[in-house]
């Protein structure tokens, strides 16, 4: 089987975050709340507006939201995350839910944001057409996803398990061919705007993210994203091998200090609702 069904590739991706709210908090949640605030600005988000924070993990925009004195609404399919949401975005209203299928009527919002779920869904753009679908004309659309080619910190697991010798089996869940669009400010675009959206921008945000080592090596370790399933599989002598390679290779990213500095980047899109 070389690619899973969609229904297979959206239980896979939510089997990824079962649980693992902790580790994801200690890894990957840095990483991903580096544009929180570059996405409400994109959303049009203030004091008095409604929004909705689809996928919203630990809370981290959520939180943020609603310091800006917006109204906050909050879903996640992740049972842990929506707890951890529930005390890092207090005062917001925290619901259970999944794209394309979102339990809130047409229009209810004023501005939608997904940070970094775009590439964890079957359908993006089915996905894109439900983040329109819940919010009011004239309202608001922001989305981030990682980008195709991938920058040096997202390279790093692929350069990481290249030298390890460990060959990605052929059944790992990937999105559909026909379902899945270029990971690109022109692709991201354009799914945007077949979505039925309006006024698409997507720009390219780069940072350098910090992170101690153990810190960044718990997010896989602990069977976080694909490059956490691939670890799962291997035998405990591979698993080795693959940390010594990782501990050799991310060595040229640290600083004085012995942090990781990883130069990364994210697209991220915002649109109008016609």
């Amino acid at each position: 089987m070389s690619a899973m069904i969609d229904n297979d590739f959206d239980a896979h991706e939510r089997s990824r975050w079962a649980g693992r709210t902790a580790a994801y908090e200690r890894s990957f949640g840095r990483l991903c709340a580096y544009p929180a605030d570059s996405l409400l600005d994109a959303a049009a988000v203030r004091a008095g507006r409604r929004m909705l924070d689809v996928g919203t993990g630990p809370g981290t925009v959520a939180a943020r939201a609603l310091r800006r004195g917006a109204e906050v609404v909050a879903v996640d399919a992740e049972p842990t995350m929506l707890d951890a949401a529930r005390r890092h975005a207090r005062g917001a209203e925290v619901r259970q839910g999944t794209l394309p299928d979102l339990p809130f009527p047409a229009g209810g919002f004023d501005c939608a944001v997904a940070n970094f779920v775009l590439n964890h869904v079957g359908d993006p753009a089915a996905a894109a057409a439900e983040l329109r679908r819940v919010v009011r004309p004239g309202g608001r659309v922001a989305v981030t996803i990682w980008p195709s080619p991938h920058p040096p910190l997202q390279r790093l697991w692929g350069e990481i398990i290249a030298a390890a010798e460990v060959t990605p089996p052929p059944d790992l869940p990937r999105l559909a061919p026909e379902r899945d669009f270029p990971r690109t400010e022109e692709g991201l675009t354009a799914l945007l705007a077949g979505a039925g959206l309006t006024d698409v921008r997507c720009t390219t945000v780069t940072w350098v993210h910090h992170a101690d080592p153990e810190d960044w090596w718990a997010g896989p370790a602990n069977g976080i994203a694909t490059i956490g399933l691939l670890l799962e599989r291997q035998p405990a002598a591979v698993r080795a091998r693959i940390r010594r390679e990782y501990d050799r290779l991310a060595a040229r990213y640290r600083d004085a200090d012995g942090q990781l500095a990883l130069p990364t980047a994210a697209l991220l899109a915002s649109a109008r609702v016609a």
